[in-house]
C-alpha cells in the first residue's frame, strides 16, 4: 500500500516536537522550513506561555496547517517538562516517531531526512551529532566548542555510554522507545538529553549518530546559560557516580561467587 502524505516512507506517523519560550522571531520559518524539507512530518509548538506572542503565533500558523499542532502549557517549567509533555501527547496520538527539535535554527531542518532515513535502516534512537566525522559547529568561538566537547566527553565517560555527542539535542526516537523509558526520566532543563540516551542504551536499544550541521542562533535570546551547565554538571556526577558504585558491587558480588 502506498505511503500517504501522512507518514514517512518505512516509518510511519513522525512528530517534530518545537519547544518554545519566547521564539516569536523564529517559530514561523523554522516550521515552514520544516514543512518544506520533509512535507509528511507534522509538528508540535509546545509554548510555556510565552510573553512575546509565541503562542499566538503558533496558533495562526496551525489554523492554516492540518500538520501543525500547539500545545499550550502554564508557563515556563524547563525544556525537560515541555518534553515529557509533548511525548504523551504523542504517544496519546498514535505517531510512530518522536523528533527533537530545536526553534531557533540552530538545528537544520533540511538534514532531518538523514536521522529518519537512519531510523528505518533499524536504529532505535537516532542523535543528530556535532562530533562525528561530518558534523560541525558554525558560528561558536573555541571556548564554546571545548565546553561543549569536554561536557560530552565527561558524561561518557562517566555513563559509560558510546555516544560522542550524547548532550546533543537534535534526537528521533521510535514510539516503542519511548514508552518503555518515558517514566525513568528524571532529569530537569536540558539534563533530559543526557536521561534519553543513557535509558535508551540501558534499555537494550540501538543508539546511532549521524552527522548535522549545528548553526547558532541569529535571532533571540540562548536558553543556555552557566548555571543549565553547572546543574547538568552535578546530575550527570551523581548519575556517575552512582553507576560506577553499581558496577563494583556487580564485580565485588561474582568475586564472592567464584571463591566459595
Amino acid at each position: 500500500m502506498a505511503e500517504s502524505s501522512d507518514t514517512y516512507p518505512g516509518l510511519g506517523k513522525v512528530l517534530v516536537i518545537i519547544p518554545t519560550y519566547n521564539e516569536a522571531e523564529n517559530i514561523d520559518l523554522i516550521t515552514r522550513r520544516l514543512r518544506a524539507a520533509v512535507p509528511a512530518v507534522h509538528i508540535l509548538v509546545t509554548d510555556d506561555n510565552s510573553p512575546d506572542g509565541t503562542g499566538d503565533i503558533a496558533d495562526e500558523l496551525a489554523a492554516d496547517d492540518d500538520h501543525i499542532h500547539v500545545l499550550h502549557r502554564k508557563g515556563k517549567e524547563g525544556l525537560s517538562a515541555a518534553y515529557i509533555a509533548s511525548f504523551r501527547w504523542g504517544l496519546e496520538r498514535d505517531y510512530d516517531v518522536l523528533v527533537e527539535f530545536d526553534a531557533d535554527g540552530s538545528h537544520q531542518p533540511e538534514q532531518l531526512h538523514r536521522l529518519l532515513d537512519a531510523l528505518v535502516a533499524g536504529a532505535d534512537m537516532v542523535k543528530g551529532s556535532r562530533w562525528v566525522k561530518g558534523g560541525s559547529v558554525i558560528n561558536w568561538p573555541m571556548s564554546r566548542e571545548i565546553l561543549s566537547r569536554g561536557g560530552s566527553f565527561y558524561t561518557r565517560l562517566m555513563l559509560g555510554i558510546p555516544v560522542k555527542d550524547i548532550t546533543g539535542g537534535l534526537n528521533a526516537m521510535r514510539a516503542e522507545l519511548m514508552r518503555s523509558i518515558i517514566d525513568q526520566i528524571e532529569a530537569k532543563g536540558f539534563g533530559i538529553q543526557r536521561d534519553l540516551t543513557w535509558h535508551a542504551y540501558r534499555g537494550g536499544f540501538r543508539v546511532v549518530e549521524v552527522p548535522i550541521d549545528f548553526k547558532e542562533r541569529e535571532r533571540g535570546n540562548s536558553k543556555l546559560g552557566r548555571d543549565v551547565f553547572v546543574e547538568a554538571l552535578k546530575q550527570t556526577t551523581v548519575m556517575g557516580l552512582n553507576h560506577r558504585l553499581g558496577q563494583l558491587k556487580s564485580l565485588l558480588g561474582k568475586d564472592k561467587q567464584l571463591n566459595r
